[in-house]
């Protein structure tokens, strides 16, 4: 029997055995003022596009998100409907089958649940904690029982400020709305490890924006989806469910019934191949992908399978020649259990047979041909990987490592745009020079943790100097922007393999410093990098406040906390959809710190990140190594997952935006040519 893999829980409930809401009408609720057609075929179908929820679920209201085209093209005989904000799209779902007790794909292609990695330290220093219902003695290793959180929906009647307000830019949303869910899932992640827990804190946070009806292009439809761009990365099959981009949240293959002229049929219309099946993608252009279905993970009961739904709808595909989407899974080279997935663009598929595989069975396979003229995706991935593996594969190299050492991983120089054989003059460090000695300064007060400070402990006195919970997860991804960052110090107890000794640890990530074609030099990464992960320091000289020159032409290398973006602003996305205070500080509210660093002739990869008013990094103040709140340290985090071979930028703050009474950094044009430019900086 098979069993539908799309099955999301409720935030308040284990998994159920709740059956699928079913219609002899194929209907859809109409998030962001999206309706759906009825078609002249009355299947039995679910009534949401994206899986089957509790009672109660999509229940809220969006403010409107503005009128954007969901897809409107014609090739090869096919009419895709386009839409707007009160238009209909021509689409009947067809993915609606029986839900699952547990989280199982038949399919192959789920991630492993990377979220709570307990290391060896703390596992270690968890067997010595006093029983759960000890007191709270304030000693170390004793937990606060924390308030279950309350789950309403906080969207009906008011604009949430994390979402944009009236944006017709498809990229805005849809970053918007992934940028609540990774938000949602990292504090779900941090209250899970604070408890203990062991939950899926993905799917918990899909479920809650589901159910407030918080997504990006709702309802299915054949080719590109807006907003969504190839090269694209992701951790989560959550996250291509909410912004639109693979409706079932394990399943290996979405598909719809769509018009094909005056026939209507059931195709394919993306795919994930992620390992599951003997799938081969050698060639970035070539993808032959198994069907699914044969296999089950709960018995080793086999069986041949069946030309039906998913497997029938590429069968389907490969007469009526849709265009097929497809993401292409990869592991993760941070985490020994996890995936990333790569959109990779629009596939055809071009032939299908029948073959015996090695355990047995009769699978089906699909050959797929990637369409011409598209922007890299896969390929890339697979080109900076043999370049990590053999740095001396990197072609264009100027020098091998600009940190002459200095670095643990080598930093590399390349030119590709012209004869430029490297920037000025300036000598590498990776250490803040300060005006006066540390040990001059007012120390950090230490924690008297054993081994590892541990979430949740009330004894932890690091863990209280960042508002009772510590600041990194697991992963030692940053969970929220705060004010200031406080990380274990050499006073404090515990050891180096801390989960608060993030920063200190130095760069970890394979940077290229490289020649942009209008801005001069800028920084890139080859590794993938998580939304909430370190990336770097920004290394110089502090400055005498009393002799700081704001016309001074070393201006390019000074760093200034001057007000960001309201993109920065807004990192700390939704915790009103979870009961939580919300923690936004508007551009008015925010107060800026009194250092300034210059990186004209000392500094390191930092130097040289370009402005961009659409960043993909923020910086964050920390503190580790001295207690003087007004000097911290400044550190760059991912804003957003980035893909290999991304520039690299950062908001430098807006035009005009006062810093500590001293006025604002000389105002210039900005060239970082997004969509929403601010024109200067």
């Amino acid at each position: 029997m098979y069993r539908a893999s799309n099955f999301i829980p409720d935030p308040n409930q284990e998994l159920l055995d709740a059956k699928a809401l079913r219609s002899l009408a194929p209907m859809f609720p109409a998030p962001m003022g999206v309706n759906v057609n009825q078609s002249s075929t009355p299947p039995l179908v679910c009534v949401t596009p994206v899986g089957q929820f509790p009672t109660g679920f999509g229940g809220g209201s969006l403010p409107n998100f503005g009128s954007f085209t969901t897809f409107s093209a014609t090739a090869n005989g096919v009419s895709y409907a386009g839409t707007s904000a009160n238009g209909p799209i021509d689409a009947t779902p067809i993915s609606a089958y029986k839900t699952r007790s547990s989280i199982i794909s038949f399919d192959g292609d789920d991630e492993p649940y990377s979220g709570n990695q307990t290391s060896a330290s703390e596992r270690k220093a968890r067997r010595g904690r006093p029983p759960k219902n000890s007191s709270a003695d304030g000693s170390n290793g004793v937990k606060v029982k924390r308030p279950k959180p309350v789950y309403k929906n906080f969207v009906a009647g008011k604009e949430l400020a994390f979402l944009p307000s009236s944006s017709t830019d498809p990229r805005e949303i849809v970053e918007a709305v992934h940028m609540t869910f990774e938000a949602l899932r990292r504090r779900h992640l941090q209250l899970d490890e604070t408890q203990e827990a062991s939950r899926r804190a993905d799917l918990k946070a899909g479920a809650i924006m589901m159910a407030s009806n918080i997504r990006a292009n709702a309802g299915k439809r054949v080719g590109t989806v807006p907003g969504v761009q190839i090269g694209d990365i992701f951790y989560f099959r959550m996250e291509l469910c909410i912004i639109g981009l693979h409706a079932p949240s394990m399943g290996g293959i979405d598909y719809m019934t769509t018009k094909f002229g005056n026939d209507e049929d059931s195709v394919a219309i993306c795919i994930v191949s992620a390992g599951g099946y003997e799938n081969e993608d050698d060639d970035t252009d070539v993808l032959v992908y198994s069907g699914q279905g044969g296999n089950s993970r709960n018995t080793e009961e086999r069986h041949d399978q069946k030309l039906e739904r998913g497997n029938l709808a590429l069968e389907r595909s490969l007469h009526r020649k849709n265009e097929i989407r497809v993401v292409r899974g990869f592991k993760d080279p941070f985490c020994i259990t996890g995936k990333i997935y790569i959109y990779d663009g629009l596939y055809k598929i071009h032939e299908s047979w029948k073959e015996r595989t090695k355990s047995g069975i009769n699978c089906f396979k699909y050959k797929l041909l990637r369409e011409p003229g598209q922007p890299d995706g896969a390929a890339i991935w697979k080109m900076t990987q043999r370049w990590i593996d053999n740095p001396a594969t990197r072609g264009s190299v100027i020098l091998a490592d600009l940190s002459s050492g200095a670095e643990t991983v080598p930093v590399c120089l390349v030119n590709e745009v012209n004869q430029e054989k490297g920037p000025g003059q300036f000598t590498y460090t990776n250490q803040v020079k300060y005006l006066r000695p540390l040990s001059s300064m007012k120390p950090l007060q230490g924690c008297g943790c054993q081994s590892v400070c541990l979430p949740g402990d009330v004894g932890c006195s690091c863990g209280q100097h960042n508002g009772g919970d510590l600041p990194y997860n697991s992963s030692g991804l940053l969970v929220t922007r705060k004010p200031i960052i406080y990380e274990c110090s050499e006073s404090c107890h515990c050891s180096s393999n801390c989960r608060n000794r993030v920063t200190q640890k130095g760069v970890r990530l394979h940077f290229e410093v490289f020649r942009t074609t209008n801005r001069g030099w800028g920084l890139r990464c080859w590794d993938p990098i998580r939304a909430g992960a370190f990336i770097c320091e920004y290394v110089g000289e502090i400055i005498d406040e009393l002799k700081f020159n704001l016309d001074d032409s070393e201006d390019d290398y000074i760093f200034q906390t001057v007000c960001p973006g309201e993109k920065t602003l807004k990192w700390n996305c939704g915790p009103e959809l979870i009961g939580e205070e919300s923690t936004y500080v508007s551009a008015d509210e925010f107060e800026p710190l009194p250092i300034k660093i210059s990186a004209k002739n000392i500094g390191n990869v930092s130097r040289f990140m370009n402005h961009s008013c659409s960043p993909n990094v923020f910086w964050q103040p920390v503190q580790y190594d001295h207690g003087d709140d007004r000097h911290p340290r400044i550190m760059f985090f991912a804003l957003k997952h980035i893909p290999p071979m991304t520039e690299l930028t950062y908001d430098y703050g807006v035009a005009g935006a006062e810093s500590s009474g001293l006025g604002s950094r000389r105002t210039k044009n900005c060239m970082c040519g997004s969509q929403n430019c601010r024109g200067q900086f």
